[in-house]
């Protein structure tokens, strides 16, 4: 079956998505020719990005985080679009995402799982107090204080920091449920959010991803161009009759 066929024969599809899908959008990846792994750090960016260095260094991780881990003026691609058109169409449930910039929601999905968390929440780890991504970046000092004193720390999934039980509990419940699994723009070498691809109980396994992945076997279609290029294509149409996505 062609990638067309597969969803116009679904309901409850559910999108899985990593760096590669917002890689359209100017934002790179980490692993890429042009990703954060190939540039030059005095430290490699995941000990940057770890929650033990952010506690030791915390204005070098900021000199990082916000040089390369604040794209705010990024806009959604033709795949986040084809996503928002797909839910509100009544054929996509929900997308689950690796990333962190918020670009299915600035696109008009609304059933998002974001396993790594968001730049867009931010919190003070003494009060709780939340601020704006904008803070963080235009913020004088090496590391953003809040008016307490406390330390903003953004609401993102360091490396050695644990997933969100709920938004996990809510992705692997959406994946179960779903009839159609696109599974987009990544590696899969990511865990524990790779290992969710391992509850998708359902009918059509479709893999989007330029180079090769471990779960490229199990797919029923393997499609190796970028994520935005092959959702582009897509022909959306409404589903008729009654919602059972939840």
């Amino acid at each position: 079956m062609t990638l067309q066929q597969i969803i116009d024969d679904s309901r409850r599809i559910v999108f899985f998505g990593g760096a590669g899908v917002s890689t359209e959008s100017g934002i790179p990846d980490f692993r890429g020719v042009d990703g954060l792994y190939h540039q030059k750090y005095d430290f490699p960016p995941e000990t940057i990005l770890s929650h033990s260095f952010f506690m030791k260094r915390p204005e070098e991780f900021y000199r990082f985080y916000r040089e390369k881990m604040l794209p705010l003026e990024a806009e959604p691609n033709a795949a986040h679009r084809k996503l928002a058109e797909l839910e509100a169409a009544g054929r996509l449930s929900a997308v689950v995402t690796q990333n962190i910039d918020g670009l299915h929601q600035k696109a008009g999905s609304r059933r998002v799982y974001e396993l790594h968390g968001s730049i867009w929440r931010n919190r003070c780890m003494r009060c709780g107090r939340a601020y704006t991504p904008e803070f963080i970046r235009d913020d004088p000092h090496p590391v953003p204080k809040c008016a307490c004193g406390g330390i903003v720390k953004p609401d993102v999934v360091l490396y050695e920091e644990g997933l969100d039980d709920d938004v996990v509990s809510g992705a692997v419940h959406a994946i179960r449920r779903a009839d159609t699994l696109i599974v987009a723009g990544t590696s899969l070498t990511v865990y524990p959010a790779a290992g969710l691809l391992y509850d998708f109980r359902g009918r059509h396994l479709v893999l989007i991803n330029q180079d090769a992945t471990p779960a490229d076997d199990m797919a029923e279609l393997v499609i190796r161009e970028k994520v935005g290029e092959v959702l582009s294509g897509i022909r959306v149409t409404p589903v008729e009759g009654e919602d059972d996505r939840a």
